[in-house]
């Protein structure tokens, strides 16, 4: 991209030449961005990429302006889930920055693919700390919470320096990259045509890794010998997008399998070998576990302690394309090194036509308790109170999702979250989105954002209360955009219950109430779009149902039982306990 005719210069060596067409570092990043097929940024305007943002716009990229970085990261890294590419989200300086550090370090732990591309002050001012507008060195705050960092200081490094983040942030395991870039460089000069050849178009940025040949041969021994094998589904399996050869080497070992919550859908929560509603049993009695696109941190109790069965011991498979991640909790016996699509083809192809099956004794064990636990919750979910507890509420929101199978799902919360998870069936891969690895409150609006915008598919948004607090205020950027997106806030007038009391007396609330009965609802009307309040499960489905179908941003207050709730959801063995007893 060019700037315009007058903005050119003449060959200083030759009287006689043609003035010579120039290029600036605005127009060299654009270009960049297209030449990668990038289409859409995140971000947040301000000084120094107010300009970068209007021209971005102008060339026909797709930028949608948020009201906190934060969010805007959030969002980008969702894309980057989404669609295997790296979400880009643009800050200004210094605070704009900080703020979006929580996204960027986030999408690293979630192992995501995003670049924050964010203004800075001139390293001669920075370094000497002379107190430059916003003066901070960004690079260094950035490096220890993503996967990488860069800065570009001359012109001619713009199209080398964006491809270095495309492919960090995509290749091997995914992660948030940060690229610093200085307010000057955005108008550093060049010759337009010098310029366009710097440019750089990333081939093949993330590659496959074809696991060793001995590494899968050990991995079907270890399996072969398995009495109670177990499948378990992490969001690495969902970001792979392998789904065909997932469902394949499922249905072809005939193991029972457990999705993590991003995971539900690759196979619908409903197939025959789902072990979602029989979670205990398949995790404390299985033999050998088969790790796909998972890891064993908290969320999984490190593979070890009571959860598993202890003291029996189980062995691993894990599948990863990070060999670092063998053995970080427990001994790993068949660690398969590589990325997903391509372990799973060699051990199918090593599986061969006569595969022996699991013993009907066990999968018939793992059926058995999976059906006792899905009719005894079908009946909690069955019920129209008012107000609402989360079984009848989620129960509701259960129907509207099996009604639309392509609609999108975001959820955060405690008990929002929790109830949700082993509640609403999912059916078709990536269809879900919630809070991740680190449990980051506040990724709600966000997320529904970068659904809506990447899939062009309805999105409903349930949120918690609490969880809703952190991003409530999107919701502008919601309608502004006019996006498909039906929030739901679960009010209960507090965290975890609505029902507590500060013991002194005095006129202070405690510090886990809100204000009783908030309309959220209205806060949607206020910025043009629809609210309505819902206090049983008959009137949520109905105005849910309402708002998926129309398509218009709509937010919705579900009146929920300030007592229905539990203490941090089901992991309150997290918070700790006070013993002392004061007078």
């Amino acid at each position: 991209m060019a700037l315009s005719e007058t903005a050119t210069t003449p060959d200083a060596t030759n009287e006689n030449a043609e003035p010579r067409e120039l290029t600036d570092g605005f127009h060299l990043l654009i270009d960049a961005l297209k030449l990668n097929e990038i289409e859409t940024i995140y971000a947040v305007p301000g000084i120094p990429i107010s300009d970068l943002l209007r021209m971005t716009q102008a060339a026909g990229l797709r930028v949608l302006s948020f009201r906190h970085e934060q969010h805007a990261g959030f969002a980008a890294s969702v894309a980057g889930f989404l669609t295997k590419k790296p979400g880009i989200c643009m800050t200004v300086s210094a605070p704009g920055f900080l703020n979006g550090l929580t996204a960027l370090a986030n999408a690293t732990t979630n192992c995501w693919p995003m670049i924050m591309i964010s203004g800075s002050s001139e390293r001669e001012v920075v370094d000497l700390m002379q107190g430059d507008y916003e003066e901070m060195d960004q690079l260094a705050i950035a490096k220890p919470l993503c996967k990488a960092a860069y800065r570009i200081l001359h012109a001619e490094d713009i199209g080398i320096g964006l491809a270095r983040a495309i492919r960090a942030a995509v290749s091997g395991r995914p992660g948030g990259v940060y690229l610093d870039v200085p307010g000057a460089l955005l108008g550093q000069v060049m010759d337009e045509a010098e310029g366009a050849a710097s440019l750089v178009k990333v081939i093949d940025p993330a590659p496959a890794h074809i696991p060793a040949p001995e590494a899968v041969t050990r991995a079907l021994d270890v399996i072969k010998g398995a009495k109670k094998p177990l499948i378990v589904l992490g969001k690495g399996a969902a970001y792979a997008q392998a789904d065909d050869l997932v469902r394949q080497f499922v249905e072809t070992s005939g193991i029972p399998y457990l999705p993590m919550s991003m995971a539900k859908g690759l196979l619908p929560d409903t197939h025959e070998l789902s072990a979602g509603p029989a979670r205990s049993l398949v995790l404390k009695e299985s033999d050998v576990v088969i790790m796909i696109g998972a890891r064993l941190n908290w969320l999984l109790s490190h593979g070890k302690g009571k959860q598993w069965g202890a003291p029996h011991s189980t062995k691993f498979v894990q599948i990863d394309i990070e060999p670092k991640e063998m053995d970080s909790n427990v001994e790993i016996a068949a660690p398969l090194v590589g990325d997903v699509g391509s372990v799973l083809s060699a051990l199918l192809a090593g599986m061969g036509k006569n595969w022996k099956k699991p013993p009907e004794d066990w999968t018939g064990a793992v059926k058995a308790k999976k059906d006792a636990n899905v009719q005894r919750m079908a009946a909690n979910l069955q019920n129209n109170a008012s107000p609402m507890n989360y079984q009848g509420a989620l129960g509701a929101l259960k129907r509207v999702i099996g009604e639309r199978p392509d609609a999108m799902l975001v959820n955060e919360g405690a008990n929002t979250l929790d109830f949700a998870r082993s509640i609403i069936d999912m059916s078709k891969p990536r269809k879900r989105i919630d809070v991740g690895t680190w449990g980051v409150m506040g990724i709600g609006m966000g997320s529904a954002i970068a659904a809506a915008v990447e899939t062009g598919n309805p999105v409903l948004a349930v949120e918690g209360d609490s969880a809703f607090g952190f991003c409530g205020m999107e919701i502008e950027t919601i309608c502004r955009y006019q996006l498909p997106i039906c929030v739901v806030v679960f009010n209960n007038n507090g965290i975890y219950k609505g029902t507590d009391k500060n013991p002194t007396g005095s006129g202070d609330p405690s510090p886990m109430v809100f204000v009783e009965d908030a309309r959220y609802d209205l806060m949607m009307q206020a910025f043009g779009g629809q609210g309505v309040r819902a206090s049983n499960p008959d009137e949520l489905y109905r105005a849910v149902s309402e708002a998926m179908d129309a398509g218009k941003p709509t937010l919705i207050n579900a009146v929920i039982d300030p007592d229905a709730g539990k203490e941090s959801g089901n992991i309150g063995n997290l918070n700790p306990q006070s013993v002392v007893k004061k007078k």
